[in-house]
């Protein structure tokens, strides 16, 4: 009779992290506005120990708490999102460490959750930075994928162009991709969409790899434009 695997304790997953852990890595990740507590591993050595673990929700919100920010990612990977009311999302989203640990929760979590889309109209309006990054990171979601109906994509254009300048930097680059996913798939609001990017100018000097588009929207949306025609 074989014996069923058990499952790491929250410490054993912590030593298995530090294990993995990189000084070029945590650098990079204290420069990308990281907290202090973390190991510095690689995003594909956190799949590597989330995989096994599989789903489980109880474990999930252990390593959550913790504050570690590969805790925090692989809590990501096996958290069960429907098991969460819209209060706790709601809460979890707003006891986001890092940028980093926001897009993997909102890829892997918010994304999946039922209540997103009452939960995107509260965040749109938030003055909190997680909020409205998980907000605006819908939205643009929703534009991507064709499912505009129902947004007012005119008015979101005025909000942009009105708050984008000002906001805060978490904010500031799911604004972007809004901007930009109005002007990849709405031609009729193109011209405008670019005429904003162009005025405030956010990430016109950004640095990327020889290939790579920028996320300068006039940039952005002539190279998307040009491969989708």
């Amino acid at each position: 009779m074989t014996t069923a695997p058990t499952t790491p304790t929250v410490k054993q997953i912590l030593a298995q992290l530090e294990a993995l852990g990189d000084d070029a890595r945590r650098k990079h990740n204290t420069k990308a506005g990281a907290p202090d507590d973390q190991y510095g591993v690689m995003m594909g050595d956190i799949r590597k120990v989330a995989k096994p673990l599989k789903t489980n929700h109880p474990l999930a919100l252990q390593l959550w708490d913790t504050g570690n920010l590969e805790a925090q990612l692989v809590a990501c990977l096996i958290i069960k999102p429907k098991a969460l009311s819209a209060a706790e999302l709601d809460a979890l989203t707003r006891s986001t460490t890092c940028a980093p640990v926001a897009d993997w929760f909102n890829a892997y979590v918010v994304a999946q959750h039922p209540e997103k889309d009452a939960l995107r109209e509260k965040w749109m309006k938030d003055k909190d930075r997680w909020a409205a990054r998980a907000g605006w990171n819908l939205t643009a979601s929703r534009i991507n994928k064709q499912a505009a109906d129902g947004l007012d994509l005119p008015a979101l254009l005025d909000r942009i162009e009105k708050e984008l300048p000002k906001a805060k930097p978490e904010i500031q680059w799911t604004m972007n991709n809004t901007l930009g996913a109005i002007g990849i798939h709405h031609p009729k609001l193109r011209k405008r969409a670019v005429a904003i990017g162009e005025k405030i100018g956010l990430y016109k000097d950004w640095p990327v790899s020889k290939g790579c588009t920028p996320p300068y929207v006039p940039v952005w949306v002539a190279e998307m434009v040009k491969r989708n025609a």
